[in-house]
């Protein structure tokens, strides 16, 4: 095959938390979580392609993400062809759709396909663990976005394990306002709360086994939100204009900003979505996506 025919394109899905409950800080610094996070029907695209030379270039529709030691998605390129001596140049082209610095795990979906992309287009038949391990390396939601699908993560949130049933199917409204929540700051904020409802993850799992979408709903809980809804009052407007259109369940992911919302009727997800384009300003992101199970 000829070398500019050796390409492999590869889907970076977003993810949403649907649990997130947070322990002491560790002695490595960072805090112990116990959280379940579901992949949604929102990616970025991939194309990483075999070139002659012997660099590393990579272009995206985001001007400042390109190859330097901020992108993580590069830094996987370059740890990759360390770890197993591959040679050759290696350009890597992504169309950005996932918002950035949202808690939806752009970054890190973003590694996750470089890593998977990279294990066909070298052709090394690395295992999805083998894979996660290399990811965990990275960033701590890298090895939960090689697999995707819905999990329990713990530890830093590297410990990823599937949950027995899949998430049951819904909707999803996504509100990205037009700042960023700085992660460190999410959990200092954590440390000076004083916590009144903890996330139940069995309950939560319990409730995706049964396929009740009201219960998963009622379950959700994210212990970085509430610091959050505090100094951004914005996101309580948002969860509740979202809460009045009948949404199963409304929650802000990770450590934010962005506020999702669930619904079992598409009828209901649909107006919601034109709602809130309609009243939030231009520079926030209103998306539409779905539950994805892999």
């Amino acid at each position: 095959m000829p070398l500019q025919e050796k390409q492999e394109y590869s889907r970076a899905y977003a993810k949403i938390n649907l649990t997130l409950d947070v322990g002491p800080r560790r002695a490595d610094g960072f805090h112990e979580v116990c959280m379940i996070m579901q992949t949604i029907r929102l990616w970025d695209d991939l194309w990483l392609s075999l070139t002659d030379g012997d660099e590393v270039t990579f272009t995206c529709n985001v001007p400042f993400l390109g190859a330097d030691d901020r992108n993580i998605a590069y830094r996987a390129a370059l740890l990759m062809r360390e770890r197993f001596g591959l040679t050759g140049g290696l350009d890597i082209r992504m169309e950005k759709r996932i918002p950035i610095a949202a808690g939806l795990a752009g970054g890190s979906a973003d590694t996750a396909a470089v890593l998977r992309g990279m294990n066909k287009l070298y052709g090394l038949n690395l295992k999805n663990s083998q894979l996660m391990k290399i990811g965990q390396e990275l960033g701590s939601d890298v090895p939960f976005c090689v697999i995707g699908g819905t999990c329990l993560a713990s530890g830093r949130g590297e410990i990823v394990q599937r949950l027995p049933a899949p998430m049951p199917f819904a909707y999803v409204v996504l509100v990205k306002p037009p700042f960023g929540i700085s992660t460190p700051w999410s959990y200092q904020m954590f440390d000076q709360q004083i916590i009144t409802k903890r996330p139940d993850n069995q309950a939560m799992e319990q409730a995706i086994i049964s396929g009740d979408l009201d219960q998963v709903g009622r379950e959700m809980v994210n212990l970085l939100e509430p610091a959050a809804l505090h100094k951004f009052p914005i996101l309580t407007w948002i969860e509740e204009r979202l809460r009045g259109h009948g949404a199963q369940g409304v929650m802000m992911s990770g450590s934010g900003p962005t506020v999702f919302a669930l619904f079992r009727e598409k009828k209901q997800a649909v107006e919601a979505l034109k709602d809130l384009r309609n009243v939030c300003p231009k520079r926030y992101q209103v998306l539409f996506s779905q539950i994805l199970n892999r």
